[in-house]
């Protein structure tokens, strides 16, 4: 099994075991299905015929739990437009919407000219000493991916680079920007505050907001995590190719006491 997905008709998929999720094993990591979700907009996209858009923001809702076993994703145009676009996901499984994703496509324009404002780009992974994941955390997920520590991870704050040889959807050709966005949601686990066996502290959305086009294999992380007094916490993030910033993600947390 090399895949986190598998498609088995035109909007209906399977989920394989390697996108078993960190608080419970039997359902979903949302980090593949953010991949997915991309990679069906871009075909959605792709099948109007050619256009000179890219996605810049990202947000995803998610809605309830998410089993892994088969699922429905559909795509729809909310609002069109020749220089941006916004476009819905929806994935449906057991006759319910598990998550609801927008995404704002927008047209490409020459801008090195003023282009500036990045912060440093982090150190190159390939140097960097692996970080052990699946010491704090089970799943398939963790166990498909391959993540290597920036400095010091300590409660609350880490930069770590991610990435895998697990394909997003078996047999069928995805962008860098899907294969970058399947490894994102990974952030709420880099960093963690307080031991997963002791607190809840799940996300229940994801944000994604672009400055530039991410390329290769690595994911960076540059992450934070704070924790509130009233059951509420964020997990805040600085997205790096192996090239610099392209970007930030961030994620509300429910903190709870198991």
């Amino acid at each position: 099994m090399t895949s986190f997905f598998r498609r088995v008709g035109g909007h209906r998929f399977l989920a394989t075991e390697l996108t078993g999720g960190a608080w419970a094993t039997d359902e979903q990591h949302i980090a593949p299905m953010t991949g997915l979700i991309v990679h069906e907009a871009q075909r959605h996209a792709a099948a109007r015929g050619p256009d000179d858009l890219v996605i810049g923001r990202i947000s995803m809702d998610i809605l309830g739990v998410l089993e892994v076993g088969e699922f429905d994703l559909t795509v729809e145009v909310l609002r069109p437009g020749r220089t941006i676009e916004l476009l819905e996901a929806v994935v449906v499984a057991r006759g319910r919407p598990a998550v609801r994703a927008r995404l704002w496509r927008m047209a490409r324009h020459d801008t090195t000219a003023v282009a500036g404002g990045a912060p440093d780009a982090l150190p190159d992974p390939a140097a960097l000493p692996r970080h052990p994941m699946s010491d704090v955390w089970p799943g398939g997920y963790i166990g498909a991916i391959d993540t290597r520590a920036a400095g010091e991870v300590r409660p609350g704050r880490g930069i770590a680079w991610v990435t895998t040889g697990t394909e997003l959807v078996a047999g069928e050709p995805v962008s860098p920007l899907a294969e970058f966005a399947k490894l994102i949601d990974t952030a709420n686990g880099i960093a963690v505050r307080e031991s997963p066996k002791e607190w809840m502290f799940p996300n229940l959305d994801l944000t994604v907001h672009l400055h530039r086009q991410p390329t290769g294999r690595w994911v960076g992380l540059d992450t934070t995590v704070v924790f509130g007094p009233d059951g509420q916490g964020l997990t805040s993030t600085t997205l790096h190719d192996v090239h610099g910033a392209v970007g930030r993600a961030e994620q509300i947390l429910t903190v709870r006491p198991l």
